[in-house]
């Protein structure tokens, strides 16, 4: 499938310092906001009890929130859950408290509010413990998945395209992180997996352009390292476009129909299929420039008497 009538030749690398800066000041600001804000945290993480009521009439939000003070329950998390009728309430642990109980007590106190017009769609119960767990087993899974990677690329093609590889799933994950944490979107254990998926699909992205400059920088004999990823890049961009773009149509799908249970999930991967994109141009294949990648490192040892064909 070709997205371009004629041969296109866009002077990608011509631009990588201003994508440079543009991706040093959006990571700049992803570990800010999560230094600083941190991550809002789903109940897999946290632990506490997760109540999702539906009422038969629309209800308001403050009047939940006051309801469960009376009963105790100060620090709930309400929200709407897809329509103004669907809640749900989000209650920390209690040090010696029944989950049960919490969750009973907390929709005796919903319901009221309703005069039992209000059913119980939802209760999930995370301890402490299980959540801590989950965080380490989230950061391992991400680090054996970054070196993974770097000793299969590294092996794959050269050790530069591996650090280049990492460099621009690391700038992926960051974003993506970053975007959850500045707009304080809940982080839960879908959204970890999403993060996982989007290094995934990066590093397909990544490979495919390293394929192709690792094929031109054996088969063209004349232009700079810069020329021969330029080139490369142009080859591969409609195959970059059209798998990104069916992807994201997917995604979108997935967002706006698909319901506030992944909501979460479906922009994690939004967010990281359009930077891991970007990063498998501008990221990954300036990385290896800066490196000194050069046709020295790519070419085939050749064999005693072969002979060698001049492509250009």
């Amino acid at each position: 499938m070709q997205i371009f009538k004629k041969t296109i030749n866009f002077d990608f690398m011509d631009r990588r310092k201003t994508a440079l800066i543009f991706s040093g000041v959006v990571i700049l600001i992803a570990l800010i906001a999560i230094v600083a804000r941190g991550l809002n945290l789903g109940i897999d993480f946290t632990g506490g009890t997760l109540v999702e009521v539906g009422y038969h009439e629309t209800v308001e939000l403050p009047k939940i929130r006051e309801a469960l003070a009376a009963e105790g329950f100060s620090d709930a998390t309400v929200q709407h859950f897809g329509t103004s009728r669907d809640v749900l309430v989000r209650l920390a642990p209690k040090d010696g408290a029944d989950s049960a109980a919490i969750s009973t007590s907390a929709f005796a106190a919903m319901s009221k509010l309703a005069d039992g017009q209000a059913d119980m769609r939802r209760v999930e119960f995370v301890g402490p413990q299980v959540g801590d767990e989950l965080t380490e087993d989230g950061g391992l899974a991400m680090l054996y998945a970054l070196i993974g990677i770097l000793i299969y690329v590294g092996i794959r093609f050269e050790y530069r395209f591996a650090v280049g590889a990492v460099i621009a799933l690391v700038h992926d994950v960051i974003f993506t992180v970053g975007i959850f944490s500045l707009f304080q979107v809940e982080f839960d254990l879908p959204v970890l997996a999403a993060v996982l998926a989007v290094i995934g699909y990066s590093l397909n992205d990544t490979i495919v352009v390293f394929d192709r400059i690792r094929e031109n920088f054996r088969k063209i004999r004349k232009g700079s390292a810069t020329e021969i990823i330029n080139a490369s890049l142009n080859q591969t961009l409609t195959r970059t476009l059209v798998t990104s773009m069916t992807t994201l149509l997917v995604l979108i799908a997935l967002f706006i129909f698909g319901g506030e249970i992944i909501h979460g999930f479906a922009l994690a991967l939004i967010v990281g299929v359009v930077i891991g994109t970007y990063s498998s141009i501008y990221v990954a294949s300036t990385a290896i420039i800066m490196m000194g990648i050069s046709k020295d490192d790519l070419m085939p040892v050749e064999k005693e008497g072969a002979e060698v064909e001049e492509t250009l």
